[in-house]
């Protein structure tokens, strides 16, 4: 064997990679087994202690720190460590607003929406949709009419045409995303993630967040979805507005006739205590209980029912209005109601232009009441008096008291007018005023200011936790997102679920693998064993390439490891099977295992390049799980390549060169598969009946069904996974989660056991409100409540209709791509178009067979068989497997027509080829078949619920790929080619 030394080479430098790339993982596990032993089961000291060492030097001679090494180990994903994914989506059409002036043209807002909508269906290019929208809205319109303002003169010109307004839209969008990314990059960094994983989607306006470990959702929603925009803005006084109030609820009275009646908290006087802005101060007012509202009173006085005016008792005992910039006092429950007055068209008109209304970003401590701001404009552009591009830095840190505030930093500009902020603020003596801090149109702070400051530097403090400021800082320093960001899809898992995935994913793969060895063992033997240390070799190889590119180890991704290994050992099957067969010819072994591994070679690398194939179209067309299964199935594709082929090689000629004797066989299976001749082509028409008959019923079954059963990332809902403490009723959870939903439907579904339930809801889905997360969670719990039955939600996820419309064009995409590619690659490799198109024709009947399947027995088996992400790469994955072995045959075709000295043959000679192909192939069929079903059968039993779905289809799929390459695939080709028999008759 020639290249012996530079095989021995290349295995030696990539082991010694890959144990480079594994030792991170050993120095992080010591240092948190220390942390562990030092905790004895407290969790914050845990963290404590782990914090402690981040910047320590943990790595023996490279001097590392843990918190260097802790980013270098294998990450691995939510569902295996817990944490959470969200899906961010960039709002182009807040942007194309903006960059606009915000018009007000009906045809330009119309454009605006008809483009979201079609965004909404899976469209692509937000951009090219609303220019064509307004083109059709407005043939003669001219964009460049509302973007060729003072802000954008120096990019587009006044008689710009729509295109050069397009390319200047699409150019602001591409750079929005991009600054959006490295914006909510810092904010994660800040937040303390170890390891996140974000990536923007080619193509989209949107941005994949993972972050392992983290469990306090609403933090993260809070800390992504805030635009940032930091405002200050000067405030009225309490009895500048109390007028304009009381004319708004004298208003009201006239126009509401049936205010229903509500209970209202009045705070009481205290002392003004006061929290830093540098010297500022104000005071903070203390709730006290709730009084009830006559209905009548209600009716008299709608505004004040709800909305409570600041008062105090005077030296003189006579209530007073407090002063300061409080202008009101409202329970949270009744905001709402409360802003919809002021949205109203008659009281509009009572508020003076330069007046706005802003909420306080808390209730006020110990209560449940919001104070309500009245916010001075005074620049004619209706600009804030300073903006947040004014911060050049921001700290987390303590005030005077040790209450948790945050340090603002202003760059010189900043400064420069802060100064003259504060100073008018203070000027006089006896009415100092007070300042609103506003992010995101929300009041953190509104101190009153008590000396003008020079140098500015200034500290937001107030009713904050320490995680408060922290996030605070980061957001502000970070800075301001370009456009508005939602969170349009996100997934949550517990650490508890976490850990049973680890538990239940590693038994599946020790089981697995030890499978493996025996069945190769007693088949081969001695030559079995070669291909186990192969076997072994390769596995290290692939956990140390997987550590070395930093990927993300999922539940999929070991199902894919596990696959791997099964499929690796279809190379030594081939070989041994081929060597089997050269020995039966009477050569000697070394001869045998020169051609075995020379006539093998061939259909290797086609079987490989076309599972390869299909591993790159995963991972292009697949997100999350779907990622990581294709991740490690092309890493474990090319490590087994070099693993079962090249090293095995080495081994044997090693093996040779000491005279050591080599056996592929033993007594029970040294006749296995001989003198099979089975009619395949004969007998093609059964096998059309067959897999008409399962599809025809797949199909009364879709009728039946009202459809298929479509996950949540292929229609848009949420889903949560619950466990209850007893065996549930399915039904009766369902009516009573429907109660609560409002009648929208909850579909709910055993998840392995019967205490486990999947629950799954459009409830609330379109709501844009950022509450609408809380408002499902709030109906689910009660609704669980009612069941009297203790449970726990172990994880729960959110795919909005516009995400899902992308992952169902995306999954079609990828199963037609696939057949495109696959009949391009057949048609180069064998020269024979009818080849392709039965391949292809094959792989279209599987994908047919797989869903009628699901269909039939949707309903029927202990766990739910949904349409969804894992499905399409279980489908595409069966189509590789399909391929792989169709290809095999072909191969064996093409091998039989050059040892003839023929192109091809026809008729009845055809037909006997192509069953001596098939039945010479058998045994590499039935072996690797049944190896990778075995492996299959073990994550079924062992791999835990969250992909047992997805491994029943990869199981139907093992078999209906056989079948499917044994009767379908080879033997249309003799259908396909009756034209060319006709015409050599």
């Amino acid at each position: 064997m020639q290249g012996k030394g530079f095989i021995k080479f290349m295995a030696i430098l990539l082991g010694i990679v890959c144990l480079y790339s594994l030792s991170f993982n050993l120095v992080t596990y010591n240092v948190e087994k220390d942390a562990k032993a030092y905790a004895k089961g407290d969790v914050a000291k845990e963290k404590a202690y782990l914090d402690s060492m981040a910047t320590v030097p943990v790595y023996p001679g490279l001097g590392l720190t843990y918190q260097q090494v802790k980013g270098k180990e294998i990450n691995l994903g939510l569902d295996l460590k817990g944490g959470m994914n969200v899906t961010m989506e960039i709002s182009l059409a807040e942007l194309t607003k903006s960059l606009a002036g915000n018009p007000t043209d009906a045809n330009f807002n119309q454009a605006l929406q008809n483009a979201q909508t079609q965004m909404n269906n899976g469209g692509k290019d937000f951009i090219t949709a609303f220019v064509n929208e307004y083109e059709k809205l407005a043939p003669n319109g001219k964009l460049a009419d509302f973007f060729a303002n003072q802000d954008n003169a120096n990019q587009l010109k006044a008689n710009a045409s729509n295109d050069d307004v397009k390319q200047f839209l699409s150019k602001e969008g591409n750079s929005a995303i991009d600054r959006s990314f490295t914006i909510l990059r810092s904010r994660i960094d800040g937040f303390g993630v170890v390891a996140p994983n974000m990536q923007k989607q080619e193509g989209s306006n949107r941005i994949f967040i993972e972050m392992p470990g983290v469990q306090d959702k609403e933090r993260v929603r809070k800390l992504l979805q805030g635009s940032a925009e930091l405002q200050f803005w000067q405030v009225y006084q309490n009895e500048e507005v109390v007028n304009i109030l009381e004319n708004i609820n004298k208003t009201l009275a006239l126009t509401v006739k049936d205010t229903v009646a509500v209970t209202t908290t009045k705070p009481a006087d205290t002392a003004s205590k006061g929290s830093k802005l540098a010297n500022l101060t104000k005071g903070t007012p203390k709730d006290t209980s709730a009084t009830a509202k006559k209905a009548e009173a209600s009716k008299i006085n709608p505004l004040f029912s709800i909305l409570s005016i600041p008062t105090y008792v005077a030296e003189n005992n006579q209530q007073a209005l407090r002063p300061g910039p409080v202008v009101g006092w409202t329970l949270q429950k009744d905001t709402a109601k409360v802003k919809a007055y002021f949205a109203r068209p008659e009281i509009k008109s009572l508020i003076p232009g330069t007046m706005k209304f802003m909420w306080s970003l808390k209730p006020m401590e110990g209560s449940k009441v919001f104070e309500l701001y009245a916010i001075k404009v005074s620049s004619l552009d209706g600009r804030p008096d300073l903006g947040g591009d004014a911060i050049s830095n921001a700290m987390q840190g303590y005030d005077q008291k040790n209450r948790p505030e945050v340090t603002m930093y202003m760059n010189s500009d900043g400064a420069a007018k802060w100064k003259k902020i504060t100073a008018d603020a203070s000027a006089d003596p006896n009415n100092k005023k007070a300042i609103a801090i506003v992010l995101d149109n929300t009041v953190y702070s509104a101190p009153t200011v008590q000396n003008e400051i020079p140098n500015g530097v200034s500290s937001i403090s107030g009713s904050f936790t320490l995680e408060d400021t922290k996030d605070l800082a980061n957001i502000l320093k970070a800075g301001k997102l370009p456009a508005p960001a939602k969170i349009v899809s996100d997934f949550v898992v517990g650490p508890s679920l976490g850990q049973q995935a680890i538990d239940s994913g590693l038994s599946s793969f020790v089981i697995a693998f030890i499978v493996i060895l025996a069945f190769m063992a007693l088949y081969y033997n001695k030559a079995g064993w070669v291909a186990n240390l192969a076997l072994l070799i390769n596995l290290f190889f692939i956990m140390g390439v997987l550590a070395a590119f930093g990927a993300v180890l999922t539940l999929p991704g070991i199902a894919g490891i596990v696959l791997t290994i099964g499929l690796s050992v279809d190379a030594n099957i081939l070989i041994f099977e081929r060597v089997r067969e050269e020995l039966a010819q009477g050569k000697n072994t070394a001869v045998a295992i020169k051609e075995g591994f020379k006539h093998a070679m061939s259909s290797i690398i086609d079987s490989n390049v076309t599972l390869f194939i299909l591993g790159i179209i995963l991972f292009i067309f697949g997100t999350g799980p779907v990622q990581g299964f294709a991740t490690t199935l092309c890493v474990g594709i090319v490590t087994s390549l070099f693993a079962a082929v090249l090293i095995s090689r080495v081994i044997f000629e090693g093996l040779l060169s000491k005279k050591a004797n080599i056996s592929f066989d033993n007594s029970v299976t040294r006749n296995a598969f001989k003198n099979i001749a089975f009619n395949f082509v004969g007998h093609r028409k059964l096998y059309y009946v067959i897999s008409s008959v399962i599809i025809l019923a797949g199909i009364g079954f879709y009728v039946k069904n009202d459809g298929l059963h479509l996950g949540v990332d292929f229609k848009g809902g949420r889903t949560y996974m619950v466990k209850f403490d007893k065996q549930m009723n399915t039904e009766e959870v369902s009516k009573k989660l429907v109660k609560e939903f409002e009648g929208e439907e909850a579909l709910v579904k055993t998840a392995g056991t019967d205490n486990s339930l999947k629950i799954t809801t459009p409830y609330h889905i379109n709501d844009q409100d950022q509450n609408a997360d809380k408002v499902v969670e709030s109906a689910l719990r009660k609704g669980l409540d009612g069941l009297g039955s203790k449970y726990s939600i172990e994880s729960s996820q959110k795919v909005t209709p516009t995400i899902a419309s992308d992952i169902i064009y995306g999954a079609y995409g990828a199963i037609l791509f696939s057949c495109i590619v696959m009949f391009i690659y057949i048609l180069v490799r064998f020269r024979k178009w009818q080849y392709g198109l039965g391949a292809v024709i094959a792989l279209f009947h599987d994908v047919l067979l797989v869903i009628s399947f699901y269909t039939i027995l949707d309903g029927v088996l202990p766990f739910p068989l949904e349409i969804g992400q894992d499905f399409i790469a279980a489908i595409l994955t069966v189509m590789g497997y399909t391929m792989t072995e169709t290809v095999v045959v072909f191969d064996r075709i093409r091998e039989k027509l050059n040892e003839t000295g023929k192109t091809d043959v026809y008729g009845e000679e055809r037909n006997t080829l192509i069953n001596f192909a098939l039945n010479s192939t058998l045994s590499r069929t039935i072996l690797t078949s049944l190896t990778v079903f075995f492996v299959l059968m073990v994550i079924f039993v062992f791999g835990g619920d969250s992909i047992r779905g997805f491994i029943f289809a990869l199981l139907i799929g093992r078999i209906i790929g056989t079948y499917s390459s044994l009767c379908i695939s080879t033997p249309i080709v003799i259908d396909l080619s009756k034209n060319e028999k006709k015409a050599v008759k």
